[in-house]
């Protein structure tokens, strides 16, 4: 699929000026104003396919569904994918087949093979994106499955539907070459902590299907009486951002445009094999868990106090399902700011990168 020839420039100096004039009109429902017309495209039927949706949704000023954005961490892929539910009668008449196959494979399973996960429980209902209404879907699957997952785009014809993919990461640098070789698909790389801002910004407006997606922990000094409690994150500046994945990455944000990376670290290892091997896995995990999360306790109380900050928010997949954890976040910042900050954690805490991402997708009407 690699001999595919690319598309043809556009040349017209009427197109070229009517793109400039839509783009000089700005923002329309958190989309970029779409592209002009296009020159003629030549090639499979496939090719004409996309040529045809691009000038459907050209006119409405949003990119040809699917909607995807996607976070290639080094252990986990996030992907999130936007599921119209106001698909017209003319529309599902005129979607092509793997368009469908590809809504109905992911909307109607919860695992996909051995390693992919659909987050049911964190699905966003009823969501208005870039004018249309739908639900977005979270799911994961190890990186290492990533080969799997290519072929699988391969397999459906994704790059019928689409030949750009916005994906954020270290990943989507790794695997660029397999996404152009195996299924002929570029890859839009995106930055990293932009993505997961611009993420985190949004999911907190739109919430939580009517809950909040902000919380803390009250009584964090008492492991065993402890409680989950909503928090209201509507004037988030100035925060300090803790995202703990395979690494640690500490940013300071004053406002949606003006942050600063404070600091960062990598998790260490015990030393000493003698250690190791006087105590049980059990005991070794959980003294390793207490160590990491203290440090990183104390270090953002540190960066909180020298950034003059008082509101520390914790994300990435480290929390995923770890509540241990986050209970010894909790702790740790009421104890090294005697009291003084709250931890706070958020529900889709590993998915803010992948949000992003889609983000910017909604951003570009001349993705094909």
């Amino acid at each position: 699929m690699e001999g595919k020839a690319p598309a043809q420039p556009r040349t017209h100096a009427a197109a070229a000026a009517a793109a400039a004039q839509t783009r000089s009109n700005g923002l329309q429902n958190g989309c970029h104003p779409g592209a002009g017309g296009l020159q003629h495209e030549h090639g499979s039927p496939a090719k004409k396919c996309r040529v045809r949706r691009r000038l459907d949704s050209g006119k409405k000023n949003r990119p040809p569904f699917p909607w995807f954005g996607m976070d290639i961490g080094g252990t986990l892929v996030k992907l999130v994918y936007f599921e119209p539910k106001d698909i017209t009668t003319e529309e599902e008449q005129e979607e092509v087949e793997n368009l469908k196959s590809i809504r109905k494979y992911l909307t109607s399973n919860v695992a996909y093979g051995n390693t992919g996960i659909r987050d049911v429980h964190l699905e966003l209902t009823n969501l208005l994106m870039c004018g249309r209404k739908g639900n977005l879907h979270f799911i994961r699957f190890p990186t290492h499955s990533m080969p799997k997952f290519i072929q699988m785009g391969r397999d459906k014809n994704f790059s019928s539907l689409h030949t750009t993919m916005c994906a954020t990461g270290g990943g989507a640098y790794k695997f660029e070459d397999d996404f152009r070789k195996m299924a002929d698909l570029q890859l839009h790389k995106l930055d990293e902590l932009d993505c997961l801002i611009q993420g985190l910004l949004y999911i907190d407006s739109v919430g939580y299907n009517g809950l909040s997606e902000c919380y803390y922990f009250e009584k964090s000094t008492d492991f065993e009486q402890c409680q989950k409690k909503p928090y209201c994150l509507d004037n988030p500046y100035p925060m300090l951002l803790v995202n703990i994945g395979s690494g640690v990455s500490i940013l300071a944000l004053y406002s949606k445009d003006n942050y600063k990376r404070v600091t960062g670290t990598s998790f260490g290892h015990m030393m000493s094999k003698e250690k190791r091997d006087s105590i049980s896995k059990e005991d070794l995990a959980r003294a390793t868990l207490v160590t990491i999360t203290n440090n990183i306790g104390s270090i953002a109380r540190m960066c909180a106090l020298n950034e003059n900050i008082n509101r520390v928010v914790f994300v990435g997949n480290f929390l995923r399902v770890n509540m241990v954890s986050m209970k010894l976040l909790a702790y740790a910042m009421d104890y090294w700011s005697n009291g003084q900050l709250k931890a706070l954690f958020l529900e889709h805490e590993g998915y803010f990168g992948a949000v992003g991402a889609l983000l910017e997708l909604l951003k570009m009407t001349d993705v094909h």
